[in-house]
């Protein structure tokens, strides 16, 4: 009799003890879960915030890249012309007109037909465009009476006299002198006033 009551309590306490290692172990398994399901959660949250932020980030940059330069006012403004029959190119530098002010490389395009864009920035536009005759600075500098004089060489290959200097040719050397008599041609008036620099 003794045997089987203490088989039926040992029974018992097996029973309690599992019950009680199942009430103490399930709960923490529970518990575990729990925290892993809002770790996961959480790195859900900041991946899709993250995925968000790049993707605006990205979408401002396209944005950005995709806004066209605009010229500025301060902006400087060439046009250069080439010519054909002399092969020689004038360039004109002017600071941008107003009412080109803030406009995009096409719009220039738009008002400047007939011109090629060279160079586009909002700081700088060059434009270029091509003439069949000549630049018309072509110049013949000699002496006439004792004084240096300028000639405009016209495209029929005369000469057009436009200014009398009020140099003499007297004190030149004497190389400068024979020069003055066969006449000296000079291209472009830069290149006219650095000759006449060197002669004043």
């Amino acid at each position: 009799m003794n045997k089987i009551i203490v088989t039926i309590i040992g029974i018992i306490v097996m029973i309690i003890a599992m019950w009680t290692a199942i009430a103490i172990y399930t709960p923490k398994h529970d518990e575990n879960i729990g925290k892993i399901e809002a770790q996961i959660a959480e790195e859900e949250i900041l991946d899709d915030c993250t995925d968000e932020y790049e993707e605006k980030e990205y979408e401002e940059t396209i944005k950005a890249n995709t806004q066209e330069e605009k010229t500025s006012p301060n902006c400087s403004f060439t046009i250069k012309t080439y010519y054909h029959k002399c092969g020689h190119t004038k360039s004109e530098y002017m600071n941008l007109p107003e009412n080109l002010v803030n406009l995009t490389q096409s719009e220039i395009q738009e008002k400047y037909q007939k011109y090629k864009i060279e160079s586009f920035a909002s700081n700088e536009v060059i434009l270029s465009q091509e003439k069949e005759g000549e630049c018309g600075e072509h110049y013949m500098v000699k002496d006439k009476e004792g004084m240096i004089t300028i000639y405009q060489i016209l495209e029929d290959g005369s000469q057009k006299e436009i200014e009398v200097t009020g140099v003499s040719t007297e004190y030149l050397p004497e190389t400068d002198k024979l020069h003055m008599k066969n006449g000296i041609q000079v291209n472009g008036k830069q290149e006219l006033n650095q000759l006449m620099e060197d002669f004043e």
